[in-house]
C-alpha cells in the first residue's frame, strides 16, 4: 500500500514539474506561436506576415529561410484541393526576459493531402520579440523527429 502511495505521489510530482505555470503575458506568448501556424494552416499570408518581425529567420532542414521562404513554400499547398493541416502543441519551455521570450515545444501536424493524412513532428524553439503590444516571431528553429 505504501509503495503504491509513493508511486503515485512520484508520478504526480514529476507532471505537476513539467508542467509550466504562465502569466497571462506567458499565454500571450504561446498564443502568438499558435496564431503563426494557424495562418499557415489556412494560406493567410497577411496573417502570417503580422506574426513575424519583418527580419524572421526560419532555420528548417539545415537551411536558412526567409519570410518569403516559407510563403512561396505555403502557398504550394493552396494549389491542392484537399489540403489541410491541423497543429497540435506541447509546450515545454518559457521564458520571458523583458520584451524577449524563448519558447521550446513539440510541434504535430496532422496533414492531409491529395486524400493521404500524414502525421509530422517537430521539436522547435522559437524567440519572440515584443514589438509596441504584440509578441511576434524573429526566429524559428525546428528539428523534425524521425517516426
Amino acid at each position: 500500500m505504501k509503495k503504491n502511495i509513493l508511486v503515485h505521489l512520484v508520478l504526480f510530482i514529476s507532471i505537476a514539474s513539467s508542467a509550466q505555470k504562465l502569466s497571462p503575458k506567458g499565454m500571450t506568448v504561446l498564443q502568438s506561436i499558435e496564431n503563426m501556424f494557424t495562418a499557415l494552416a489556412n494560406t493567410d499570408t497577411t496573417a502570417f506576415k503580422q506574426s513575424c518581425t519583418g527580419d524572421v529567420k526560419f532555420y528548417e532542414y539545415g537551411q536558412i529561410w526567409t519570410i518569403d521562404t516559407l510563403i512561396q513554400k505555403v502557398m504550394q499547398s493552396k494549389s491542392i484541393p484537399d489540403f489541410k493541416r491541423i497543429n497540435s502543441f506541447e509546450f515545454i519551455n518559457t521564458t520571458i526576459n523583458n520584451k524577449t521570450a524563448w519558447v521550446t515545444y513539440y510541434l504535430q501536424s496532422a496533414i492531409t493531402r491529395n486524400g493521404k493524412e500524414e502525421m509530422i513532428k517537430w521539436m522547435e524553439t522559437v524567440i519572440l520579440i515584443k514589438e509596441k503590444t504584440e509578441w511576434k516571431i524573429t526566429v524559428l528553429h525546428s528539428t523534425r523527429l524521425i517516426k
